[in-house]
């Protein structure tokens, strides 16, 4: 009997340590803002010469973002297995109050907060169909009822609309 407190006593420290790390965890980075010297992480390209939506990811205990010249790339990015998962934010320009051909600074809103208007036939920097973020749910809505798709949030994008062939 004699061991059983020590144990408990451990078990209770290491459970309050591993809370204690949960709240010293730093917030994420803010968003920053696209120049000409973005880069997309997979076409080696200039996000700023791409029209539609844009996303920018921030790795844990990275520096700068990891640019995408499309959403549907920042969100593949955040599904593929070989990609880094520990994510500190995911930024994507509010279609809400950006324009389609170069969304202005000052748009960006958290990706897995947002909602999306997907499978509207609308094609993103890359040219594939795009994943459109909004901030409000009603914005994506209308826009999806306005070109024919969906609304979703980001956890119930089908991997199958990012990936292709599942």
């Amino acid at each position: 009997m004699r061991y059983r407190f020590p144990a408990i006593r451990a078990a209770l420290a290491a459970a309050a340590f591993a809370a204690a790390c949960d709240e010293d965890k730093a917030p994420p980075p803010p968003p920053a803002e696209l120049t000409r010297a973005a880069v997309g992480h997979y076409c080696g390209m200039i996000v700023a010469d791409h029209a539609g939506p844009k996303g920018q990811i921030f790795i844990e205990g990275g520096g700068d973002p990891l640019w995408f010249s499309s959403v549907r790339d920042a969100i593949a990015f955040s599904m593929l297995p070989e990609e880094p998962k520990r994510i500190a934010a995911i930024y994507v320009n509010d279609m809400g109050r950006a324009s389609w051909d170069a969304p202005e600074p000052g748009t960006w809103i958290e990706a897995r907060e947002a909602w999306y208007a997907i499978e509207t036939g609308r094609a993103g920097g890359m040219g594939a169909p795009e994943a459109v973020p909004f901030a409000d749910r009603a914005a994506a809505e209308a826009f999806a009822a306005a070109h024919g798709g969906r609304a979703t949030p980001f956890a119930d994008i089908p991997r199958a609309f990012i990936l292709g062939g599942e």
